[in-house]
């Protein structure tokens, strides 16, 4: 499956005329969807809320928009652009978008339908009008908070007029509660490893035909390779309440497969709302995914409603099993060690990203740590293809408070959401390095939410391996640590203090190798009962560090370095970093055109634990 699509550009105008959804999968999202769609994308009207007085004045029952902007592009872009200055802006931020659409003609076939608008990311909060009415998300949500995941509006029939009037009002602030990344904020200010803002209209925006009753547009799947079982998770939206089926069919990936390789019914009564529903069907003869092989396949979920209607979605899986055990990583119960590289898209575009994810796999990695920022979807769906493994952070806020916690815990929970589709991903990060958990020491009530929520993904989620605070402080209750991995984050330019930081972290001595100590809470014995990994290492060419500033130099400390890491019963390591970004110039690949810098193959051991 090819992923590319003429629609996605940052500054391009886009086209408008409802067209078949193909199977390219265009739309920045891991399902398919047999329908029309329309993206929104391309110019809008646009203003500048200086004062924060739109609401108040009413400007989403009209208002005389200064300037113009083109959907998708962050806030500072647009600002910039509008005042033909460095489009910064410090504490808070409103801004307006408008534009019109023409309401689709609606066919015989179409009247079990209703139009649909999603936004594939935008935020940190929106609130969205169409013809001066304030619309609700399919979740109930008058104002929509997070900026990393899709959120949807069913539109109403009767809401409708022949040209129709679209409102986005969009704020954010330098709130250090709120999930930020390496955004700046009120307590970490732009510069070093902290980045400028990157917020607003940051994904494509479309409308589409969807069936009243339906399957949205996210499938969790957690494979049992032992038993070639595979549960599907999926959501169930309903209009009409009554008797349904859901029909699961899995296909090789060809797409001349007319044959499924297993299918099977579900019978069930559904109330209207929305509400999960695992099934779960065995898939005789699969293969599993891995980097090496990542052997696809490909289901079809229909819900049928008692007079035979289908509404249908189709997505890729991968059937794998990721799980720590003793000291090392197993993969579909064979030892691997983790060959990592830390990435940071930042404001990389789509066709850039695809490039950095090309060249990872060039150097040898069969693992990426996208740290702690939300990428375009379509990016899980490529690692899936290349046989990447995935490991996902939860973009943090910069405060640790009971508000704080509850913002970190709604986003995870909309991420995991849609993210839990994909074979590459296999590790989820809930914090990383005490950001937004400042007090993990010494609060007990931030260590208890910590340890609640890797609970709660254990049970939810056990398709994952779960990191309670990456690189710094896990947490120990009763003596059991509350993270699948034990890791550190260990830096230094020189050699020899290389071996003894690795020796010390080996024997299991939690202090004195990270910035902070390894474990808090209760006592802990690591005796081996964990993997560990070095989640960072390296920074060559990052002034502070020390590393060197020439390629050829810096690719033999790399070579150095892991072969360390190697001779030790350590179970996988991540380089820091990929690309340069802002001021961190400690980048492998080239951030435009995705060149290493460095040789081929240079992160690759490949030797099996």
């Amino acid at each position: 499956m090819s992923f590319d699509h003429p629609n996605y550009g940052l500054s391009e105008s886009q086209e408008e005329d409802f067209q078949p959804a193909s199977l390219d999968n265009p739309l920045p999202r891991a399902v398919l969807r047999m329908n029309n769609y329309q993206l929104l994308d391309g110019e809008w009207n646009f203003a500048i809320d200086t004062t924060d007085s739109g609401l108040r004045d009413g400007w989403h029952l009209g208002h005389s928009y200064e300037y113009t902007a083109q959907w998708p592009g962050a806030v500072e872009a647009h600002i910039a652009e509008a005042k033909g200055q460095p489009g910064t802006w410090h504490d808070k931020v409103v801004v307006w978008y408008e534009r019109e659409f023409t309401r689709p003609e609606r066919d015989v076939e179409q009247i079990r339908s209703m139009l649909q608008l999603t936004f594939g990311a935008c935020g940190y909060e929106t609130r969205v009008w169409l013809n001066g009415r304030q619309l609700r998300t399919i979740e109930g949500e008058d104002i929509h908070y997070g900026g990393y995941t899709s959120f949807s509006y069913e539109l109403r029939e009767e809401s409708l007029q022949a040209v129709n009037r679209l409102t986005v009002r969009i704020a954010d602030t330098m709130d250090a509660e709120t999930p930020r990344g390496k955004q700046e904020s009120h307590v970490y200010k732009r510069g070093g490893i902290w980045y400028q803002t990157y917020t607003g209209a940051v994904r494509s925006v479309w409308l589409e035909m969807v069936e009243r009753n339906r399957l949205r547009s996210r499938v969790g799947i957690v494979s049992l390779v032992e038993d070639q079982l595979v549960r599907f998770n999926l959501t169930l939206r309903i209009h009409d309440p009554g008797a349904y089926v859901i029909r699961l069919q899995v296909f090789d990936r060809d797409p001349a497969a007319t044959e499924p390789l297993a299918s099977s019914d579900f019978p069930l009564r559904l109330e209207a709302g929305q509400r999960e529903q695992r099934v779960a069907m065995e898939v005789p003869g699969a293969q599993l995914w891995s980097p090496e092989e990542p052997r696809l396949y490909r289901l079809v979920a229909q819900l049928i409603d008692a007079e035979g209607y289908v509404a249908q979605i189709e997505s890729h899986f991968g059937l794998r099993k990721i799980e720590a055990r003793g000291a090392y990583v197993y993969l579909n119960n064979q030892g691997i060690y983790l060959d990592g590289i830390l990435y940071q898209p930042g404001r990389a575009t789509y066709d850039e990203m695809q490039k950095h994810m090309h060249a990872m796999k060039e150097l040898g990695c069969n693992l990426v740590r996208v740290h702690i920022a939300g990428v375009d979807p379509r990016i899980y769906n490529l690692a899936d293809e290349l046989g990447l493994l995935l490991w996902v952070e939860v973009p943090s806020p910069h405060s640790s408070t009971p508000r704080s916690r509850q913002n970190h815990r709604e986003e995870l929970l909309r991420m995991v959401a849609l993210i839990g589709t994909h074979p590459s991903v296999v590790i989820w990060s809930l914090y990383n390095e005490d950001w937004g958990a400042q007090d993990i020491a010494t609060n007990p009530e931030t260590r208890q939410y910590i340890v609640d929520m890797y609970h709660y993904m254990q049970i939810a989620y056990p398709q994952f391996l779960v990191v309670d605070n990456d690189g710094w402080h896990h947490i120990s209750w009763l003596g059991r640590l509350k993270s699948d991995l034990l890791t550190a984050h260990l830096y230094t330019p020189d050699l020899n203090r290389w071996r003894e930081l690795l020796d010390r972290l080996v024997m299991g001595e939690m202090e004195g190798t990270a910035a902070f100590p390894l474990v808090v809470g209760d006592p802990f014995f690591y005796r081996r009962q964990v993997p560990l990994i070095v989640s960072e290492w390296g920074g060559f060419g990052f002034p502070d560090y020390g590393g060197p500033q020439d390629s050829a130099t810096r690719a033999e400390n790399i070579r150095l370095f892991k072969q360390e890491l190697r001779k030790r019963s350590i179970a996988g390591d991540v380089y820091t970093q990929a690309t340069n970004i802002e001021d961190e110039r400690n980048g492998l690949i080239d951030p435009h055109t995705g060149a290493l810098d460095v040789p081929a193959g240079l992160l690759r051991s490949r030797v099996e634990p």
